[in-house]
């Protein structure tokens, strides 16, 4: 099919141009009149596919990410991944499999600059690393060489098209519905929830479960390196970093980010992941009276804490533990940690703990809620 397919794709691929030409931006007219020419003559191969698999093929090629959208569509899958152009992987929540699907390099390259072309984001040797959201909400990762030893390294981590509640949640098996009425409380009352757990934990959806427990009055300003954050309420904006240009300039951190949501009359707060020194804007903020929520990697709530107390730090040495520990204690009010358990396959709150600062013992404490949930 692939020769086929191909020559289908070029000669649509000059009609639609003409058809611009003629302002004209019928793409499935453009496929439909090439697919004319292949099935008005004698067939080439007994083995031709059917016109409506050719038509699907030729507009994923033009309009879509090729033969890997097939996978983007398919609910089940939730990540994808290619070591190289004969490894594509995917991990589903029954099991990751490597699937018969065979790349070329140049196929590879032209799928991620096309996925790229509409993210503001640019990939070459200057700068071999990049993440960016697609259209559909699913963040892409790409690592070039000569970082990578000699093949493209990519990765699309889908998200859920629906946002999660904490009751759909508890109907998944991922908390108890006494976990979920005690989230929904602290949330409403205000307190600043940090999200932890190991990479698909499920921290993300934990924290966008959070947020659709909010009033609808209330005021959500979201900041991540890449779109992953997503918000029921009308009155959320978002904000993703951006990387500098090829004269140096025009980059957006993280940091600066968490300093211009402070002047947007946010209601609440959000940091996607506290990773470095942005840490340090996030308590500041907490620490003057505005609520948020973020998430964090980290192997328990304690250690999520701990982490909290470390990454400041990295502002500069102007900060010490000294000022950070009693912040990260008196700022953060609730941990809920996240895990996904591999035998189950299944995504679930591992525990959720309360932290408090002890002024006398300059130390921070913790109690663990599920224990007095009797969970």
């Amino acid at each position: 099919m692939t020769n086929i397919l191909q020559s289908v794709t070029e000669n649509a691929r000059r009609r639609a141009l003409a058809q611009q030409a003629n302002n004209d931006t019928d793409l499935s007219k453009a496929v439909s009149e090439a697919l004319d020419e292949v099935f008005e003559n004698p067939l080439p191969s007994p083995s031709l596919p059917s016109e409506e698999e050719l038509h699907l093929a030729v507009s994923q090629q033009l309009n879509g990410f090729g033969v890997l959208q097939t996978l983007i569509d398919d609910p089940e899958i939730e990540e994808i991944w290619i070591n190289q152009p004969n490894q594509v992987f995917v991990a589903s929540s029954s099991a990751t499999e490597c699937i018969a699907l065979d790349l070329s390099q140049d196929q590879i390259k032209s799928l991620i600059e096309r996925m790229l072309r509409h993210t503001g984001r640019r990939l070459d040797r200057s700068v071999p690393f990049v993440d960016a959201s697609l259209a559909d909400g699913s963040r892409l990762h790409v690592v070039i060489p000569d970082v990578t030893r000699d093949n493209w390294s990519i990765n699309i981590r889908k998200f859920n098209a629906r946002i999660l509640t904490l009751n759909d949640l508890v109907g998944l098996g991922s908390m108890t519905m006494d976990q979920a009425g005690f989230l929904k409380q602290q949330v409403s009352l205000g307190k600043n929830v940090l999200v932890s757990g190991a990479t698909q934990a499920g921290k993300t959806t934990m924290l966008c479960a959070l947020l659709a427990a909010l009033d609808s009055s209330q005021r959500v300003v979201s900041v991540e390196e890449t779109f992953e954050i997503r918000v029921a309420g009308l009155d959320w904006v978002a904000m993703q970093t951006r990387q500098p240009n090829l004269e140096g300039v025009g980059e957006v951190t993280l940091r600066r980010l968490v300093k211009e949501a402070l002047r947007m009359r946010p209601s609440r707060l959000v940091v996607g992941e506290v990773r470095e020194a942005e840490s340090l804007d996030l308590l500041i903020a907490l620490n003057s009276g505005l609520p948020g929520m973020s998430t964090i990697h980290a192997n328990s709530a304690r250690d999520a804490v701990a982490k909290l107390c470390t990454l400041p730090l990295l502002a500069g040495q102007n900060i010490t533990s000294s000022f950070v520990n009693p912040t990260v204690g008196n700022c953060i009010d609730i941990v809920v940690h996240c895990e996904y358990d591999e035998k189950t396959r299944r995504r679930k709150v591992h525990e959720i703990v309360s932290v408090e600062w002890n002024w006398q013992s300059q130390q921070i404490e913790f109690c663990d809620v599920s224990e007095a949930l009797q969970i």
